[in-house]
């Protein structure tokens, strides 16, 4: 998938996609229902949302959202505590060991900033979080970043730019406090 995205409003590329929203927001609502001890129903149903099984040791809790699934990679022994918003559009990856606290929002789309072209398009880049990174509870991932290995996002960081390996960032325009 290209590094950056421009999606015409209107198209068959974007109906197509309407299509995806529309099949799994159908999806994650019987995921979500199902009680939480069924978990052979909330793997049969992850597998569909995703297009594939996950890797081993996946957790996810619920209530899990995405719009899309099929560009949402999850590592192995990846956690995604409850409440966790994946908007994939353009593609998200977790590496192995990834810890996701609750009510994380990762967005890869969005829209063009001139008011003109604002109703016309759908923008979009691709997030990476690389292996043994932590997302605090609540914290927000933009379109475009790439989170460095082992680096940990404080809870209720606004994340609009790449963050180093090894570090830590906080605040509402997450903020490189302190590396090892």
């Amino acid at each position: 998938m290209p590094d950056d995205r421009l999606m015409r409003i209107r198209s068959p590329e974007f109906e197509a996609m309407a299509a995806r929203v529309r099949e799994v927001t159908a999806l994650t609502s019987r995921l979500n229902a199902l009680p939480f001890e069924d978990e052979e129903g909330r793997l049969a149903l992850l597998t569909q949302v995703l297009g594939r099984p996950p890797a081993p040791g996946v957790t996810v809790y619920p209530p899990f959202y995405t719009d899309h699934g099929l560009h949402l990679e999850l590592g192995e022994r990846v956690f995604v505590n409850q409440g966790c918003t994946f908007l994939d559009y353009a593609g998200i990856r977790l590496g192995a060991r990834v810890m996701v606290g609750p009510r994380a929002t990762f967005i890869t789309s969005g829209h063009p900033v001139d008011p003109a072209d604002r109703r016309l398009h759908l923008t979009g880049a691709p997030i990476v979080v690389e292996e043994g990174a932590w997302i605090g509870a609540g914290a927000t991932v933009l379109p475009g970043v790439t989170i460095g290995r082992d680096a940990v996002v404080a809870a209720g960081a606004v994340v609009a730019d790449d963050v180093p390996p090894s570090s830590l960032v906080t605040g509402p325009k997450a903020s490189v406090r302190r590396t090892w």
